[in-house]
């Protein structure tokens, strides 16, 4: 349908619509510009107590490592809104991938327009600048807000696209402020830390202070909640804030 002039969109629950045809996205719609928009519901723990087979902790790393494939993670409804509309009007393969859970990820600026490939700045701060993507946001908030009463302010970034990465928003952070955070409900390995990593070493830029927040090894193996796994896996604004704190300097 897509070689034939249509824009068309699959959707499916997150570990469905990547994993299992893995191979059709790569060989039949990335390779040929097909005009694909392959959405993806219940990123992360979303679907927690069903168990491994329905977290989607890897899909990040493993969509951007295509060629030829927009990936999109909104942080919130304002974002899931306006990407959507994008994506319809961009040509080629794009994956979406979107959250049970939601932060305030409203402009600061009612001028503000969204744009496919550039960060969005959500609050202002000098000591730390967190990057997040996708529905954890609501948690960097509650951590700012902590972070706030003990006097350290901290600048929240939405990243709700990592491929293309906003390479000029990212570099200016790093010179902007001493530690930089990623937070993702998604492995360390290969997802929004990694890009983000990848693009300060290979422009040469090293911040004072770097952290990783997101799951570090094995398999999420426990059932539960969303809220619930994130606790466990020390995701949860208590922890984040938490981490934040123990950064040298």
């Amino acid at each position: 349908m897509a070689l034939e002039g249509r824009v068309v969109f699959t959707y499916s629950i997150a570990n469905f619509c990547t994993l299992r045809c893995l191979e059709q996205i790569r060989n039949d719609a990335c390779y040929h510009g097909a005009d694909v928009k392959i959405v993806s519901i219940g990123g992360g723990f979303s679907y927690g107590p069903l168990g491994i087979s329905h977290h989607a902790t890897e899909d990040l790393a493993i969509m951007r490592s295509l060629p030829d494939l927009t990936v999109v993670s909104p942080c919130g409804k304002w974002e899931t809104r306006e990407a959507t509309e994008a994506l319809v009007d961009m040509a080629g393969t794009c994956f979406l991938r979107l959250d049970k859970s939601f932060g305030d990820d409203g402009p600061i600026d009612d001028k503000e327009q969204f744009h496919l490939g550039r960060a969005h700045l959500l609050r202002k701060g000098g000591d730390v600048s967190i990057f997040v993507t996708g529905g954890i946001l609501e948690e960097v908030i509650k951590a700012a807000e902590s972070l706030a009463d003990d006097g350290i302010s901290a600048q929240i970034i939405s990243v709700h696209t990592l491929k293309p990465l906003d390479t000029e928003m990212i570099l200016g952070v790093c010179q902007e402020t001493p530690a930089m955070v990623t937070v993702e409900e998604h492995t360390i390995y290969g997802g929004l830390g990694s890009a983000i990593v990848e693009t300060l070493m290979d422009n040469g830029c090293f911040p004072r202070s770097f952290l990783r927040i997101g799951l570090e090894a094995g398999f999420s193996s426990i059932v539960g909640s969303q809220k619930y796994l994130r606790q466990q896996y020390g995701l949860d604004a208590a922890a984040i804030s938490r981490r934040i704190k123990q950064l040298p300097g």
